[in-house]
């Protein structure tokens, strides 16, 4: 009996089969949970059911830290954030609960993005937030954390809060960048037509009020509709080839690439519209060289799209419209969020959990490793695939993947072959969502910097 690379039978079945060959039994599907060259190290339960969201890994080995948001799902589930130690990655321990105060009177959702940077040698980590009406801080969007004294949890303390009180609605996703000026800058989804950036040295410095320095605009695709509608999640990277800073946005329409070298002047390069099946852009993320982009869209069914940017970057055509290539984990559910390691793009697909797949030829996408670190059912009180890992990020140095999971928690990987990342190990340029927070994004061009331009 020859048996397909996702079934297998049940030693009873077997047994059975062998005993009796009259008897007609029923096969016995078992999940495969994961491929032989994925090796789970260790899983942390955090909490209930639909309670935990993103997560963001700290890059330097001497500081083992992942943060992980917490978030309110019905009627359960806490608002704020988990530091958790990976210092010992098979046994993930929280170190330390940030909640915001009177958690009955803010309305869900609570903590959804976060991520951590660096200025004048200290250490802090941004929280996004999203309270609804009827409740405080509806229009509150991020909380920033000094954890310089980490692990030393009675060290971390609240140094700034972002409101923006004619944009109400809270922060749903936030990318943090070095940029090629050397100062650090959120960038944030609002309600509103654009993404907001803001100078997280000037937030820190305790100047909150004037923080905000810049807006990202979406094109607009002339519906009335959308007016108010902006991105829904971004990344930004340095171009070394031509020396900018670049913002890659999913949003309203479809995907928008901008060069925000002048951020009181950003230039539009190109945009993916018109995309059959693509009414708004999800998670965008370029290749390293910034010729290809993997972009999602928020629907079950949906691939991810590969696109090559070139043509519109190069003038070709007003806009991108046909994906060169698509890949899914699994048609019935929806791959998520990712993170870009090339060749490797690392995915959390919610139902079907860390996918990896390899796009070194970039029509040609092959999966390459997996883990499903959610077996439970599909939702039934929300889109049936809204369930599993949310969150990933990769640690370049060593090659250490963490999951965040929707419902059972944190989870640390190592993939066999895949002992860390430097892009220029692969021919490309260095760059990737980590940031090198001492010597800015130019670093990976050979720029070298110094202290005063470093920001300390």
């Amino acid at each position: 009996m020859k048996l397909s690379p996702k079934t297998t039978m049940t030693a009873l079945s077997v047994a059975i089969l062998l005993a009796a060959p009259t008897l007609v039994t029923a096969q016995v599907e078992v999940h495969e949970r994961g491929s032989t060259n994925m090796e789970v190290l260790g899983h942390t339960p955090l909490g209930p059911r639909l309670s935990i969201a993103d997560m963001d890994l700290e890059q330097e080995i001497a500081r083992p830290y992942a943060y992980v948001a917490r978030m309110q799902y019905g009627p359960v589930g806490p608002k704020g954030m988990d530091i958790v130690s990976i210092e010992d990655p098979a046994n993930p321990v929280v170190l330390y609960e940030w909640r915001i105060e009177n958690q009955d009177l803010h309305r869900p959702t609570g903590g959804m993005d976060v991520k951590h940077f660096k200025w004048k040698n200290r250490y802090y980590v941004v929280q996004s937030v999203q309270f609804g009406q009827g409740g405080p801080d509806s229009d509150m969007g991020a909380v920033i954390l000094d954890v310089t004294g980490l692990p030393d949890a009675s060290t971390v303390r609240e140094v700034a809060r972002i409101h923006e009180p004619d944009l109400p609605g809270g922060f749903h996703n936030i990318f943090v960048y070095k940029h090629s000026n050397m100062n650090v800058y959120l960038m944030s989804t609002v309600s509103g037509p654009f993404a907001a950036v803001y100078d997280l040295g000037m937030a820190v410095e305790g100047n909150v009020e004037n923080a905000r320095v810049g807006e990202i605009p979406v094109p607009d695709q002339g519906d009335p509709a959308n007016q108010r509608r902006g991105y829904h999640d971004f990344y930004a990277g340095y171009h070394p080839e031509t020396g900018t800073d670049r913002f890659y946005g999913g949003g309203v329409g479809g995907y928008y690439v901008y060069d925000i070298t002048d951020l009181d002047n950003p230039s539009l390069l190109t945009q993916i519209v018109g995309v059959s099946g693509i009414n708004s852009g999800h998670t965008f993320t370029p290749t390293p060289d910034g010729k290809y982009a993997i972009a999602e869209t928020e629907y079950q069914y949906a691939p991810l799209r590969v696109f090559d940017l070139q043509p519109g970057l190069n003038g070709d055509v007003p806009a991108i419209r046909r994906p060169i290539a698509a890949w899914t984990a699994n048609w019935k559910n929806l791959v998520h969020n990712h993170e870009v390691r090339w060749p490797y793009v690392f995915v959390s697909g919610y139902l079907d959990g860390l996918v990896v797949f390899n796009m070194m030829d970039p029509t040609n996408p092959i999966t390459v490793g997996h883990f499903d670190t959610y077996l439970g059912p599909p939702n039934s009180d929300r889109t049936a695939v809204f369930n599993g890992s949310f969150g990933i990020d990769v640690r370049n140095e060593d090659g250490l993947i963490v999951v965040s999971d929707m419902t059972t928690g944190i989870w640390t990987f190592k993939m066999e072959g895949f002992q860390g990342w430097n892009g220029e190990d692969w021919g490309m340029p260095n760059i990737s969502s980590a940031q090198d927070w001492d010597n800015g994004p130019a670093g990976a061009a050979g720029r070298i910097t110094t202290d005063d331009e470093q920001g300390g």
